[in-house]
């Protein structure tokens, strides 16, 4: 039994009902919150099932209209694409990647052509889906070169560039290519393609099913700690972000999503600048069954975005953006 004067704030009143819960709200999602992945593959008439990606498919670009028209549909403010590079195309230097004819690039013209500036298109900056080792550079005795790998990666911007993408997404992690791509863009006429910097990408066990769907699982030769972060470390994220800004990103992206809220809400804090998450493939997959095209319960989805908006994040690249309108009902 209580006795005394009960306390006079109750939190509980503002929960009670539909309307007062929605009221004091203080996160909420919409389709501007999200980029939606899409792979591409070789050929025609292809919609290949990933499967170790629940309800996420490889298309070719005759199938790739439908797709860009949804998400426009559904006000998504952007795309990322991302190549299934067949084996015989992989080399060591991954010159794939500076082929002015391949899946990106042909890409790219094609919706720019049909859709102009409707949607945003972003372009993943590095070689490991070109290479035949896997890995995001050029490698020499298990080692990722640094200085020699960045002279590509500001080639293949160009070319992006060159193609129409309007974001850049240098995924590599290695030092110093954002300032180095950001000097090559304005000196040839890109001064308004925007840099969105994976400043802090993590080596994650979280990026298997991904590595699938670009063609380069079991490829990798040894592992990518030589240059992506390490997990037990978060005060060496803020010098990755700070290195990032002051070469000339205009955004920046935390790799993996939930697992590092954590640094989502620090950079974000201490940064004030535009933060992406990317609740990568693991992610995706440990939330996805293939029950229902890959939807299992909607509102353990929209928790775990929600969470991700939560901690910071402007915007989020998700496998499930092209399923807002189940996800945000």
């Amino acid at each position: 039994m209580i006795t005394g004067k009960y306390p006079s704030l109750r939190l509980r009143r503002s929960r009670k009902n539909d309307w007062s819960r929605r009221l004091v709200q203080e996160n909420n999602l919409s389709p501007n919150d999200f980029i939606l992945p899409i792979f591409l593959i070789d050929g025609k008439n292809k919609k290949q099932l990933i499967k170790s990606m629940p309800g996420v498919f490889r298309y070719t670009l005759d199938k790739l209209s439908p797709i860009v028209e949804k998400a426009i549909k559904n006000r998504l403010p952007m795309i990322a694409l991302f190549p299934y590079t067949e084996k015989k195309k992989k080399n060591i230097i991954g010159s794939e990647a500076l082929n002015e004819d391949n899946l990106v690039c042909r890409a790219i013209q094609l919706i720019k052509k049909r859709y102009k500036n409707q949607i945003g298109i972003m372009c993943d900056v590095a070689l490991d889906p070109y290479t035949s080792h896997g890995h995001d550079g050029l490698l020499k005795s298990k080692y990722v070169l640094n200085d020699e790998t960045v002279q590509i990666l500001i080639r293949q911007s160009i070319l992006q560039a060159e193609m129409g993408c309007d974001v850049l997404a240098p995924s590599d992690m290695m030092d110093g290519r954002v300032g180095l791509i950001r000097k090559s863009l304005d000196k040839n006429g890109y001064k308004m393609t925007q840099i969105l910097s994976y400043a802090v990408k993590y080596a994650s066990s979280f990026y298997g099913p991904f590595r699938d769907a670009v063609g380069s699982k079991g490829l990798l030769k040894s592992d990518k700690k030589n240059y992506q972060m390490d997990f037990k470390n978060s005060t060496e994220a803020f010098r990755e972000v700070a290195l990032d800004i002051k070469e000339g990103a205009d955004m920046v992206m935390v790799k993996p999503g939930l697992p590092y809220l954590d640094i989502i809400k620090l950079v974000k804090e201490n940064f004030k600048i535009p933060v992406i998450a990317y609740q990568v493939s693991g992610e995706y997959s440990l939330l996805s069954n293939g029950i229902n095209n890959g939807l299992v319960n909607k509102d353990i989805i929209l928790e775990s975005l929600i969470a991700l908006k939560r901690s910071g994040a402007n915007a989020i690249v998700s496998y499930y953006a092209d399923r807002l309108d189940k996800i945000l009902e």
